[in-house]
């Protein structure tokens, strides 16, 4: 296991959080500020002395990497398509300029479909974003609502063939099932409209209820009612069937993709390599130690102009906590577990999940630990008796 890591923080990833929206939605509890949370009238005044900051935290991270490669880039939020497109051309600029970018690295850009346009999807494709990831949610108007998403359906279909028409090389969106007052024929409305699309990723998460969201809240009024645990496990299984046979094959958990297609940003976080996350509250991880910046912007942002780090707090793993890790991450992937990462008892129990069908034995002769699409509904469980 230490071989594979060493090897994997020889490469390294960028997250760059941009914490803004128009909006908060309501099953949100992102690191993520409205204008009138930050006291001004709109963003404009905002993210150009906030990219400022984030590039001076990239100047921190070169002083203590140096110019070793970057294979991804990942804009995330928040909603990063508020930024002006030049915001983000001078972050990939400011990357380029101080660490090696593979040259055919993964620079993603997540989005709202109502703040795309054309000149936006134009300008920062030609500062190198290649690939884009569309906040769809749903496909139904009364799901969005409960969810407290305002955005227009018909913008998703429109903002993806636009991409598609700027040539961009890989085109994501996202989903979430198992919110209250969705019918299975609402689900499958929603992941048709998706499969449908010029799209080459998916992913599809099970709304979790934060405490704390205007979301919780309303449940815990008896507003909103959710849904049995057995029905939400019955969305999943019913887009996975009807994903897989149009071509997208899961890779991890929440995530299937056209063959050459699946996110390398994302693949990063579960095979150990390390990245380091820009702006306020993202975390990193390198080589063993992991930490996490302070959450508020207007704090951040006066750390950064000090010229002292950001950072809040950290962690240093140490090999049993490593081990841990590996086995949670990796058993979400279709790659797996090697069974020689396991110790007999793990072993033991993980034959046990086999012989019931939650582990595939094809790959269990190839001594690989992969989940079959029963066990991918109760990987939280496996884990838990796995590192008892």
């Amino acid at each position: 296991m230490e071989k594979e890591r060493n090897n994997e923080s020889r490469k390294l990833s960028f997250y760059v959080h941009v914490p803004y929206c128009v909006k908060r939605c309501g099953y949100c509890d992102f690191n993520t500020y409205t204008p009138s949370e930050l006291n001004s009238p709109d963003l404009k005044g905002i993210t150009t002395s906030y990219i400022d900051s984030a590039l001076k935290e990239i100047e921190l991270a070169s002083g203590k990497l140096g110019k070793i490669q970057v294979e991804t880039i990942f804009f995330g939020g928040g909603t990063p398509s508020l930024l002006p497109a030049q915001e983000v051309s001078r972050v990939i600029a400011k990357i380029s300029a101080l660490f090696e970018i593979r040259p055919n690295a993964e620079i993603t850009l997540e989005a709202n479909p109502d703040t795309i346009t054309e000149s936006f999807l134009d300008s920062i494709r030609e500062s190198g974003v290649n690939r884009i990831s569309i906040g769809m949610q749903s496909a139904v108007p009364h799901v969005l609502n409960t969810l407290d998403r305002t955005h227009n359906p018909d913008n998703v279909v429109k903002s993806c063939e636009l991409a598609r028409k700027l040539g961009f090389e890989h085109l994501s969106v996202d989903l979430i099932y198992g919110i209250p007052g969705e019918s299975f024929q609402d689900w499958q409305r929603s992941f048709e409209a998706a499969l449908q699309l010029p799209i080459d990723h998916i992913s599809a998460y099970a709304l979790i209820v934060e405490t704390g969201t205007k979301l919780a809240a309303q449940i815990k009024r008896g507003e909103l009612l959710m849904p049995a645990d057995d029905e939400t496990a019955e969305k999943y299984l019913q887009f996975d069937a009807a994903a897989t046979s149009l071509g997208f094959n899961w890779y991890e958990l929440s995530n299937w993709a056209i063959p050459g297609a699946e996110s390398l940003h994302n693949k990063a976080y579960w095979n150990g390599s390390s990245w380091w996350g820009v702006g306020p509250g993202a975390h990193s991880f390198i080589e063993g130690r992991r930490w996490w910046n302070v959450k508020h912007p207007r704090k951040y942002q006066e750390l950064i102009s000090q010229n002292r780090s950001p950072e809040q707090d950290s962690e240093v793993l140490s090999l049993e906590n490593m081990r841990d890790e590996f086995v949670m991450l990796r058993i979400r992937t279709r790659e797996g577990i090697p069974l020689e990462r396991l110790t007999d008892k793990q072993l033991e129990i993980a034959n046990q999940f086999k012989n019931s069908g939650y582990i595939e034995s094809l790959t269990w002769r190839d001594s690989l630990l992969v989940l079959t699409a029963k066990g991918r509904l109760i990987a939280d469980r496996i884990v838990r008796e796995l590192l008892v």
